[in-house]
């Protein structure tokens, strides 16, 4: 797996370190990193479904109006 380089504002670092309650300051950034993309896939997934089921609803043929 290929690395990066970054740096990060230490206040940044130490909170997260604390908030994900990981002794590493580069392990905690990973998990925290990690667990934001999980959260935008299941979030993803989540919105795919409405999205599919909308378009569905509008596809059917309506009555005409009037």
């Amino acid at each position: 797996m290929a690395k990066a380089g970054i740096t990060l504002d230490a206040e940044l670092v130490v909170e997260a370190t604390v908030l994900a309650g990981i002794g590493s300051p580069q392990v905690a950034i990973q998990a925290v990193v990690r667990d934001h993309i999980a959260r935008g896939r299941r979030t993803e997934t989540r919105t795919e479904f409405q999205d599919r089921s909308l378009r569905e609803v509008d596809a059917k043929p309506q009555e005409p109006h009037g």
